[in-house]
């Protein structure tokens, strides 16, 4: 593309930036904790898109963007990329999740029983607008549970596979570096597992749901059921140059897996990300589930939800349109005239 260079507009573009600064007002520390306490998983979902755990720099990106959240993502990927890798955690196992919530739509009694945990999913969707009027709206204090859930639950699929209703696929038992990592190497098709599941971790929640959404009604060819769906922390363990294996402490993530029959046994689409947010790994494994075998330019083909799903790129190409076209635009306007110029043939008779 051909862009043409504005002379003596570096001032305005200064300027430009600065109404927009203005507009905010002064970033306090105090600001940035309040935005972290009060949209938990707003910051959970910005997290996640940017491949970058950090409650306090998430909350700096919202308030340093306005809430803007393909720049919030972009500011934090942009800073990752200048922090040092130290090493790489060990791989989590479901049972081993700290898990918070914990249910299935598939099968009512499951090993571990159902956990509702946190969610607004059985509530009335209802406005509290007295807050307006100067009423705080203080939520009533959780019961105790006469008997509470054990944090660590079993593998719905493993007790699945136990009971001869789904192969689940071979361990991988690739470990540290020689894990594929999608930030530091190309998006190649056919993808490799590792950068099919990290690409929908970090793809942008309502593309996600956009095309899951549109497996689900049937452009797709597997309907899903929750197979089952956790939000949980996860233990981030690592090893020091000693040899010594140590906490570095927990993350939240959130995890999902879908089936649905395939012949005489169940397809099982799966999805995973950073910090709370179901709807992002249901739809995300919706579409893992629907990849294999889908129809070349359809919403769950492999290459068209992966490459569509990635909100900083996406962003950045939309945005790019805001930039001067003034050359290419001009070429098709000359082209336009020259056709009308020229005379129209009549037709022979």
């Amino acid at each position: 593309m051909a862009y043409v260079a504005t002379r003596g507009g570096e001032r305005a573009i200064e300027q430009s930036e600065r109404l927009f600064r203005e507009a905010m007002g002064p970033i306090e520390a105090a600001r940035v904790a309040e935005i972290r306490a009060a949209m938990p998983y707003l910051i959970d979902r910005v997290m996640g898109e940017a491949s970058l755990y950090d409650e306090d720099l998430a909350a700096l990106a919202l308030a340093q963007t306005g809430g803007e959240l393909y720049e919030a993502v972009l500011l934090l990927r942009a800073w990752r990329t200048t922090q040092p890798r130290l090493g790489v955690a060990a791989a989590v196992e479901q049972g081993d999740l700290f898990t918070h919530r914990r249910i299935s739509a598939a099968f009512k009694d499951i090993p571990g029983g159902q956990v509702l945990g946190p969610t607004l999913d059985y509530s009335h969707r209802v406005l509290e607008t007295d807050v307006l009027a100067g009423k705080p709206f203080d939520p009533p204090k959780v019961d105790p549970a006469d008997n509470p859930a054990p944090a660590f639950q079993p593998s719905v699929s493993a007790w699945q596979a136990a009971n001869d209703l789904v192969d689940l696929p071979k361990p991988d038992t690739t470990k540290g570096e020689a894990i594929p990592d999608v930030t530091r190497e190309p998006l190649l098709f056919p993808s490799k597992r590792a950068h099919t599941l990290q690409s929908l971790a970090r793809a942008e929640t309502g593309s996600v749901l956009a095309l899951g959404y549109a497996a689900m009604r049937g452009y797709g060819q597997a309907h899903p059921t929750v197979n089952e769906l956790r939000l949980a922390e996860a233990e981030v363990m690592v090893t020091h140059p000693s040899g010594t294996a140590f906490s570095a402490g927990r993350v939240k993530v959130s995890q999902a897996e879908v089936v649905s029959k395939q012949g005489e046994t169940l397809g099982l689409g799966f999805a995973a990300t950073f910090g709370w947010n179901e709807v992002k790994c249901i739809a995300a494994a919706t579409l893992d589930l629907n990849a294999k075998g889908a129809p070349k330019g359809s919403a769950t083909e492999e290459e068209f939800f992966l490459y569509h799903t990635e909100g900083v790129e996406a962003s950045g190409f939309c945005i790019h349109f805001k930039l001067p076209h003034y050359v290419t635009f001009q070429s098709s306007l000359d082209a336009m005239r020259d056709a009308r110029a020229k005379p129209v043939k009549e037709p022979a008779e």
